[in-house]
């Protein structure tokens, strides 16, 4: 009895340990090649999808049913003598407290995307030396969906994993590959360099605001809630002043949009004349979303 005990202690620590910080789909579609029922193709899918999932982004142990959904959407548009052109999609959600919802925390499409690959490669990220753009875009993105995902839950809670991701674009500096160049229009440095800076404070605080305060308490408190997640929104009239069209704010509409027009539909009244101008002054180009919003 007393070794089978043991043994079931073992393999419940062993469970937990194994347990990383994401639970991540990546797929990869060759379809627009005339080359695309290549095997190479669905071995880059399995092996990114091992390598994600399996491998340690933090110091943290996150129990199962804590770890961060995500999925990565590659598309691959070229395809010649192992180097891979294309575009990828990022997406990441999170719970909602009290509640059977995910509310998409992140969703982006990244058009930069090249790489080389030979099949059965293997896929390993070392912080210390750049040595793969695949690995590189890779494990960029999964410290941004990290970090948001903490930023969530705590205050500014994602800087570990924003430094490390700015660690991997400056690293990335000294490549020819696309996507990490600061004159670029709306790049990787651009993304993570606006998210470390304090010009752009106000996004995490919102970040922190309309899930912590607003949307985890909807369940108990539709009112506060709703009367949060709209004192939250205004804090982008505060940054559109002093950078009018950022990047973060359209990053935050365009995982945000729908769920916001969702939000203020139903349920206890809030002023939503005010809250209309709020939204087209700050995000205009989701106007007609912004019009649905009828009470």
């Amino acid at each position: 009895m007393r070794s089978l005990i043991l043994t079931l202690i073992c393999f419940t620590s062993s469970l937990l340990l194994g347990a990383q910080e994401l639970n991540c789909t990546i797929t990869v579609n060759s379809d627009q090649l005339s080359q695309g029922d290549l095997p190479i193709f669905k071995t880059l899918e399995r092996s990114l999808n091992d390598f994600v999932n399996k491998s340690k982004w933090s110091n943290r142990n996150f129990k199962e049913n804590e770890r961060v959904n995500a999925q990565m959407f590659i598309t691959i548009t070229k395809y010649e003598s192992n180097r891979f052109e294309g575009n990828i999609q990022i997406q990441s959600s999170r719970p909602v407290y009290n509640t059977s919802y995910e509310t998409s925390v992140f969703n982006y499409k990244d058009n930069d995307l090249t790489f080389e690959y030979i099949e059965f490669q293997p896929l390993v990220f070392n912080e210390n030396v750049y040595e793969s753009n695949l690995v590189g875009v890779i494990a960029y993105y999964i410290n941004i969906i990290l970090g948001m995902d903490a930023d969530t839950f705590s205050l500014e809670g994602g800087t570990d994993h924003y430094r490390m991701a700015q660690q991997i674009t400056t690293q990335a500096q000294g490549t020819n590959y696309k996507g990490w160049d600061a004159t670029e229009n709306r790049s990787r440095f651009v993304l993570i360099d606006d998210l470390m800076s304090n010009t752009y404070r106000e996004y995490r605080v919102a970040m922190y605001n309309y899930h912590r305060k607003g949307l985890d308490i909807l369940g108990d408190n539709n009112s506060t809630g709703k009367q949060v997640i709209a004192g939250t929104l205004k804090l982008f009239e505060t940054m559109q002043k002093r950078r009018p069209n950022a990047f973060l704010t359209q990053t935050f509409f365009d995982a945000k949009s729908d769920e916001i027009q969702s939000i203020f539909s139903d349920g206890p009244k809030v002023d939503i004349v005010k809250l209309k101008e709020t939204l087209n002054k700050v995000a205009p180009y989701y106007s007609s979303t912004w019009n649905d919003i009828k009470y």
